[in-house]
């Protein structure tokens, strides 16, 4: 995908490592649910309904990969020492690489499911599907277009952090024959 001239960080193809982290949908979650706000793992845990092990190593491929980092230790509720974690912002400028395993190209579509979950139905703001006959120029136009969307929301974000946050995804696929 072309660079965007808008975007404060450049697109670029995910490393290996980079890759492998965000070809689950649980890291996908760990990382959705650290954006919003610095969590423990036991946070997390009890957030996703996880075991605790479970999600420490999921955790620990996403600090691995460098798309999620300490925070500062803080003093929690019981006065006991707590480690959170963040994400950081970069996961979503990156790219899958070529000829990406299925189940990677999948993981981001059952993250947003489990998300949803979650949320329940009252949280869809908006649902669109539809199916429509482009021309390889045409398809690449549309993507251009809803990148460039999307980059402008998420590249000023920060200024925003008072509002609700929304999740979203867009998937363009070409249909079965």
């Amino acid at each position: 995908m072309d660079d965007h001239a808008s975007s404060p960080v450049a697109r670029r193809e995910a490393t290996v490592s980079e890759a492998k982290a965000l070809a689950h949908p649980l890291r996908l979650r760990i990382l959705r649910l650290c954006w919003q706000g610095e969590l423990t793992n036991k946070q997390l845990a009890d957030r996703l309904g996880r075991d605790p092990g479970t999600v420490l190593y999921h955790v620990r491929q996403l600090l691995d990969a460098g798309l999620l980092e300490p925070a500062p230790v803080r003093t929690g509720e019981s006065g006991a020492l707590e480690k959170p974690y963040r994400a950081k912002a970069r996961s979503w400028w990156l790219d899958d690489p070529p000829n990406s395993e299925a189940d990677a190209a999948l993981a981001p579509i059952e993250a947003v499911q489990d998300e949803l979950r979650a949320a329940g139905p009252g949280s869809v703001r908006v649902f669109l599907r539809f199916a429509v006959h482009l021309s390889a120029e045409d398809a690449a136009e549309l993507e251009r277009g809803i990148l460039e969307l999307v980059d402008r929301y998420v590249s000023t974000d920060a200024e925003r952090p008072a509002e609700p946050a929304y999740g979203g995804m867009v998937v363009l696929h070409r249909l079965a024959e």
